[in-house]
């Protein structure tokens, strides 16, 4: 699947940026940025990688700067990120 850049959510507090873009190694990468890390670093990336294999994407670079947002809004900015990268619209 071509993906180009693309990018979904804010910096605002409760909120997570996605941003998407091709990967050079044929693989999903998940860079993730978060005060909370710590304690919630591998469900985010779990959320992140779930949603995104779920809509048949599994090459890309994905960053991810998170400000404490719950899974459903990982989930929703993930594929808001997805839809915009790849023209696939998966609401119709």
């Amino acid at each position: 699947m071509d993906i180009k850049n693309a990018f979904a959510g804010t910096l605002e507090s409760g909120d997570i940026l996605i941003q998407i873009a091709p990967s050079e190694t044929g693989t999903l990468q998940v860079d993730l940025e978060s005060s909370v890390a710590f304690q919630f670093g591998e469900q985010i990336k779990k959320v992140i990688t779930e949603t995104l294999t779920d809509l048949g994407v599994d090459n890309a670079l994905v960053k991810a700067t998170d400000k404490g947002a719950l899974d459903c809004t990982i989930r929703a900015r993930v594929t808001a990120a997805a839809v915009r990268a790849t023209g696939k619209d998966v609401w119709a």
